[in-house]
């Protein structure tokens, strides 16, 4: 049985912990997860950069505001995620402007994917161990709603992608440039309609 509360409490980092121990981590030449190859090297510097545009450019639109004025309990933001993670690069910044949206009612924290098997194991995608994964807590600390790792629309274009090409720098170019062109508004329609379950 999870503990998720304890996990919380005691495992996660703040948004800004995280950022640090990527920034770390990355000075040591070492990423997050037990692979410190050049290619997840490369990842996670390139990432460092994607979720620094992302903190700069992207504001919360005014459905996903709306929604969370509406939220009427304090909830937990526990995310699953690691520094080499494209998808998480593009996603995490906003639930870091969620948590800032109302800081009394929402805490956020994030847990290294690698080092908590067991718990992305519980919320696995397709049988793979996708992230980021959100898991919000309700007050008694059990997990009310789950998302992840990306956006139902780019999973699908994700699988016809993986179907048609092997090389995976290709498909990453592609989900790169998805992300670019929709500049987290599909995401923020996704996190809208969880948000407005809850509210």
């Amino acid at each position: 049985m999870i503990n998720y509360s304890n996990i919380f409490d005691r495992e996660g980092l703040s948004y800004s912990a995280y950022r640090q121990l990527i920034d770390e981590k990355l000075k040591q030449g070492k990423t997050t997860g037990p692979d410190d190859s050049e290619a997840m090297l490369h990842y996670t510097k390139m990432n460092v950069q994607r979720m620094n545009r992302v903190e700069k450019t992207v504001e919360l639109n005014e459905g996903l505001l709306q929604v969370l004025k509406s939220v009427q309990k304090p909830l937990r933001l526990l995310v699953i995620s690691e520094g080499w993670c494209g998808d998480a690069a593009q996603i995490v910044p906003l639930f870091a402007k969620i948590a800032a949206s109302d800081p009394e009612k929402f805490s956020l924290r994030f847990v290294l994917r690698d080092e908590h098997l067991p718990l992305i194991d519980a919320h696995l995608t397709n049988g793979g161990r996708a992230i980021p994964v959100l898991l919000v807590l309700d007050e008694q600390g059990e997990v009310a709603i789950q998302w992840g790792p990306r956006p139902q629309i780019l999973q699908g274009l994700l699988k016809d992608w993986k179907a048609g090409e092997t090389d995976m720098m290709k498909i990453a170019e592609k989900l790169h440039g998805w992300y670019a062109k929709d500049k987290t508004q599909t995401t923020q329609d996704e996190l809208t309609a969880v948000f407005k379950k809850l509210a």
